[in-house]
């Protein structure tokens, strides 16, 4: 990947942070903690997951063949079933409200937007 490329992500990253820790303060206006946790909980396991696939998408395509697609593919499976459990336990016995847990899942999609918004903008 090019320094633009690596200058993007690391711009992602630090705007995934930015964004849950705005939509944290919001669920505080609720005064309920099974809303926040929902919120903090789905925002910490989408990042993970996005940190995740983009270290195993980096290594697959710095190791090009049949063995890293292999290993991306069963990456990708075991991260699915991390995040399946993840949403269980924040859902089950933390009962997390399933709005606030979508809420917190929308981290990366509201970055991804945000980031499509402002470099078509400013072409």
């Amino acid at each position: 990947m090019t320094t633009g490329d690596d200058q993007l992500i690391r711009e992602m990253a630090r705007r995934n942070w930015l964004i849950l820790c705005v939509m944290v303060l919001g669920s505080l206006l609720w005064k309920s903690l099974p809303v926040t946790v929902g919120v903090l909980g789905g925002g910490l396991v989408v990042i993970a997951s996005f940190h995740a696939l983009h270290r195993s998408l980096k290594r697959l395509l710095l190791t090009p063949g049949q063995k890293s697609g292999l290993a991306f593919q069963g990456g990708t499976l075991v991260r699915l079933l991390c995040l399946a459990g993840a949403i269980f336990v924040l859902i089950g016995p933390l009962k997390a409200p399933p709005l606030a847990l979508a809420a917190g899942l929308s981290v990366v999609v509201a970055n991804l937007l945000w980031t499509t918004v402002s470099r078509s903008l400013s072409w």
